[in-house]
């Protein structure tokens, strides 16, 4: 099986080939710790989630290092360690921890490496020295900045611009030290109150982008497999990533391939706090939202589609997620022999096709375990080994992990005996022409919160959002 990916430097998507298949290595950008997670942070950590999965299933978890850093130094941090009255380390270590368990609660695994950038100081000042030496950076003023002219034949090539195009557009700030108005910061002198590090250049701290070709150099190497984030770092973010690793490194290229997730709307716009639609994760999880909830509805649309969050969207995922648990009571996974939500997954991140097809594993399922019920019914696959299948293409995607299902109430019943009983009471109502008896149980059922669906196909039980166990065993 190739896994293909949509790589944003070809716009294309590609096999993917990785440089060494014993060390497969991947850096996605992680989160500026100073608040909460928003929403929309949840979708590149559930999206590289779901890619880090995938390749430690496919070459071997001893083989797969990935890497997602925190930027524990920036100018927002310091403003909310000021507002707040707070020491900045108490800050960061707080909202890393804030996110930690906010990606927990959606299902995220944790990285190999989890970089904070103070960390990685030494080695920051160590690659602009390099830079300045090569005569790509150069110092001014208690700055060191990049020289984006050293570099005009390679700057552009991942946003597919120009130098002199985007400089003749250029909403960039304007700064007397600055030999181009697209020249960035590597390094900026810091005042006594906020943080800073000593350097040849005096006291000071990295600009953000240096960050992540640090601490990607010093755990993943020169040249590395996949880097990944949300598209709205593409430019400048990742440009200038490339153009600070290949200049320091001497390589081509900083990664092979380079992954974007689009961003995420709600209710059809853009999130915004002026539109009130604006809310974190914990907001979400405070409300009753479950994470596996949160997790399934982002893995409803393909990574490289606006992602719209709806108050619909979360009803039917969390409707779903109750009918799948329901019908996987003590199962355990095994792989299938063709797995078509493998084979998804592996198509670039197809996760919406791969919940498609968790969908239609459903149905056969209850198909199965409907008619294992009826003797004169033959069957190719028994409904265990049906059920151990699509519990492991589900936990592909991170969904129906046994420790996910907490906010589930109660326990996780069977409904197939109940289903077949209502079978058996509406077949013998078929024959004596009184349906009693089968409109007592369909109303016993509703008042548990279980949906009763009878057509001629059969009959199809499916947990509501009301579901009450105990009320259900007394029927």
């Amino acid at each position: 099986m190739d896994i293909r990916l949509t790589n944003s430097k070809t716009r294309s998507k590609e096999v993917f080939a990785p440089l060494d298949p014993q060390n497969v290595r991947m850096y996605v950008c992680g989160p500026t710790v100073y608040d909460r997670a928003h929403l929309g942070n949840a979708r590149p950590a559930i999206v590289f989630d779901v890619l880090a999965r995938l390749l430690r299933h496919h070459y071997g978890a001893d083989h797969v290092t990935y890497v997602r850093n925190f930027t524990d130094v920036d100018d927002k941090i310091n403003a909310r360690a000021a507002e707040a009255g707070r020491s900045i380390g108490e800050i960061t270590a707080e909202t890393t921890q804030w996110y930690l368990d906010d990606m927990g609660a959606v299902g995220v695994l944790e990285p190999d490496h989890m970089p904070r950038a103070t960390a990685y100081i030494g080695e920051m000042v160590a690659m602009i020295e390099e830079l300045i030496a090569r005569d790509h950076a150069y110092a001014a003023e208690g700055h060191v900045l990049f020289a984006v002219d050293s570099w005009k034949g390679g700057y552009g090539r991942l946003s597919g611009r120009s130098v002199d195009d985007m400089i003749a557009g250029a909403r960039v700030e304007v700064a007397p030290y600055k030999r181009n108005p697209m020249d960035f910061v590597l390094w900026k002198p810091s005042d006594p109150d906020v943080p800073g590090w000593e350097s040849p250049w005096g006291r000071g701290r990295p600009g953000w982008h240096i960050e992540c070709s640090a601490m990607s150099k010093a755990l993943l190497g020169d040249v590395f497999d996949i880097h990944g984030g949300g598209n709205d770092l593409l430019f400048p973010h990742h440009e200038n990533e490339i153009a600070q690793s290949c200049c320091a490194n001497g390589t081509d290229q900083m990664a092979q391939v380079w992954l974007h997730n689009e961003m995420l709307q709600v209710e059809g716009k853009k999130m915004s706090k002026s539109l009130g639609n604006f809310f974190t994760v914990r907001d979400l999880l405070e409300q009753g939202v479950p994470g596996e909830v949160i997790r399934f509805v982002m893995l409803s649309m393909h990574y490289r589609k606006p992602m719209d969050w709806t108050a619909e969207k979360a009803r039917d995922a969390e409707k779903t997620l109750r009918e799948w648990r329901g019908l996987l009571t003590g199962v355990a996974p095994s792989q299938p022999d063709k797995d078509l939500v493998t084979a998804a997954v592996a198509d670039d991140l197809n996760t919406s096709w791969a919940i498609t097809n968790l969908r239609q594993m459903a149905k056969t399922l209850k198909h199965v375990q409907y008619h294992q019920h009826d003797q004169t019914a033959p069957l190719t696959q028994s409904a265990e080994v049906v059920e151990a299948e699509f519990l492991a293409s589900a936990r592909l995607l991170g969904l129906l992990e046994e420790d996910f299902g907490g906010w589930m109430d109660g326990p996780i019943i069977d409904l197939s005996s109940y289903t077949a009983r209502m079978v058996t009471a509406r077949e013998e109502a078929m024959k004596t022409k009184d349906f009693s008896g089968v409109d007592a149980m369909k109303q016993a059922l509703i008042a548990a919160g279980v949906e009763v669906r009878m057509s001629k196909a059969g009959v199809e039980l499916v947990p509501g959002p009301g579901f009450d166990a105990a009320k259900l065993e007394q029927i």
